[in-house]
């Protein structure tokens, strides 16, 4: 799974991630393309947007592409300055007037990446969305906490060739709505030529030779060949496990192997610790993910929750070496629905700096969930866990996946 060349660099929050991002845009002479769940130009998130704005200005290729259930519209203003510099830029699958009523709609774009120039990639869970702000609750007291990471090296190949993949595909479906048939199948095949797992098709922009020798890999969960590629990533990691595991994930419902993979290895003696969601957000993810805690508390896995704003991280840390960042979550939405991109690392110094953070988090910023209170919760609180796992499973059930 792991390739050496790279060098990978820890990002923790917007303030971190953004001006790392923007710099690099800044330096951009060729190309630079932008996928994320959530667009917002809010605060610090306009940031961004001007960057690609003044890159484009420069003769830059800039292509966006945001969901159309994280970002549902462009702002007339933004729209117009868009175009008026030349940023292509792409609303995937928006939910209409049905919205979530039709299943295929489930499928959303929750992976967050980019890359500038074919030369540097940025992966994680973070959005282009202010620390302080959240569209649903407005100005947070404290900073959401989530993490990305700037990557050089071999993986931004193929991080490149998911981009261009996934741009020329979306453009094949515009094309189709318009009834040019031929153009579409000409864009089809422009998709084709680009595979993530075959980057050497897709190298012109990027140079040749690796500076550094960090082992890392790109991830991707996508709906057709790379079905279970994070989870699989995951349930190695997990069973390989002698002595520590830490997973931190803002929605946290695993499947069964998962489940059964965590347990296992408490009961072998590995210290298994939980960073989770604290704060209610939204009603399924809250209350359905408290439903399998009391099998994992009752062998020993300890339960941290992250109260102080919204945890939104998707990270872990195995055996002080191991480490990943992006932006699935181990829940049915991002495991069996979602786009996803993960990067995963075998290296010691970037693991112990993610696992320190984590850590910190836990001791300033967490609350240990613990059995006896877990087991004596009110009752209207456990009848709200079970109907929300009811429906997820449910759901699930009539989307025709298995859980």
């Amino acid at each position: 799974m792991f390739t050496p060349g790279h060098q990978v660099d820890l990002l923790q929050g917007s303030q971190e991630f953004f001006p790392a991002l923007v710099q690099a845009i800044d330096r951009s002479t060729q190309e630079v393309r932008l996928e994320t769940y959530i667009f917002s130009i809010e605060a610090s998130g306009a940031l961004v947007a001007e960057a690609l704005v003044r890159a484009a200005q420069r003769g830059v290729k800039v292509c966006v592409v945001m969901d159309g259930a994280g970002t549902d519209t462009l702002k007339q203003e933004w729209a117009s300055r868009f175009l008026a510099a030349g940023v292509a830029w792409h609303i995937f699958s928006p939910l209409g007037r049905t919205g979530i009523l039709i299943p295929s709609r489930w499928r959303r774009l929750h992976r967050k990446l980019c890359v500038v120039d074919g030369h540097v990639a940025f992966c994680g869970g973070i959005n282009v969305l202010d620390d302080f702000y959240d569209p649903n609750h407005g100005v947070l007291e404290a900073p959401r906490f989530d993490f990305a990471v700037r990557v050089t090296g071999p993986l931004v190949e193929s991080a490149h060739a998911a981009m261009l993949q996934f741009w020329w595909r979306l453009q094949a479906t515009r094309i189709v709505r318009q009834g040019d048939l031929t153009a579409a199948w000409q864009a089809l095949r422009e998709a084709h030529k680009f595979d993530p797992d075959q980057p050497e098709h897709t190298n012109d922009l990027m140079p040749a030779g690796a500076l550094a020798r960090t082992r890392a890999d790109l991830i991707l969960r996508d709906n057709l060949r790379h079905r279970t590629r994070i989870e699989r990533a995951y349930r190695q990691a997990i069973g390989e496990a002698k002595h520590d595991i830490i997973i931190s994930n803002a929605y946290f419902l695993p499947g069964r192997k998962i489940r059964k993979g965590l347990m296992h290895a408490a009961q072998r003696g590995v210290r298994v610790r939980l960073l989770l969601q604290g704060r209610y957000e939204y009603f399924m993810q809250f209350h359905a993910a408290r439903m399998v805690y009391g099998k994992l508390l009752a062998v020993g896995i300890e339960i941290i929750e992250y109260k102080v704003s919204f945890l939104h991280a998707k990270v872990a840390v195995i055996d002080g070496h191991w480490a990943t960042v992006g932006s699935s979550n181990l829940d049915p939405l991002s495991l069996l629905l979602a786009r996803e991109a993960n990067v995963v690392v075998d290296d010691v110094v970037f693991a112990q700096n993610l696992q320190s953070r984590l850590e910190r988090a836990m001791q300033l910023a967490g609350t240990r969930v613990d059995p006896s209170d877990y087991a004596n919760r009110p009752v209207i609180q456990r009848l709200l866990d079970r109907a929300a796992y009811v429906v997820m499973r449910t759901l699930l059930f009539i989307y025709g996946k298995r859980y």
